[in-house]
């Protein structure tokens, strides 16, 4: 099972530039500009983080390959929300399940 990401280990690097790679040698600088953590569930651990990017090329909802000096490689999937006149905006929805308690 892949590794899971918690809030606290963006909330660092808010305002610093990931890479993107949205083909194998092609890649878009982005901000992280946002991270909501989400009132937990009695199930569900969730939280959300928003990117800012160059507005073209505008990247599809995907799997994407997200590097960070700090924090290192991860796959994310991400989803285009809103598009202004020089930024596109992504984010990224993580819900983890919580143990059951018995």
């Amino acid at each position: 099972m892949p590794e899971q990401l918690k809030a606290a280990d963006f909330n660092p690097h808010l305002h610093t530039t990931f890479r993107i790679h949205y083909a194998p040698d092609a890649a878009i600088e982005a901000e992280l500009i946002e991270v909501a953590e989400r009132p937990p569930t009695p199930r569900q651990e969730r939280f959300s983080i928003v990117f800012r990017g160059p507005r073209w090329p505008l990247l599809l909802q995907a799997l994407y390959r997200i590097e960070h000096p700090t924090m290192g490689t991860h796959e994310l999937f991400i989803s285009p929300f809103e598009v202004d006149d020089d930024s596109a905006y992504y984010e990224a929805v993580f819900n983890y399940r919580l143990p059951v308690s018995r």
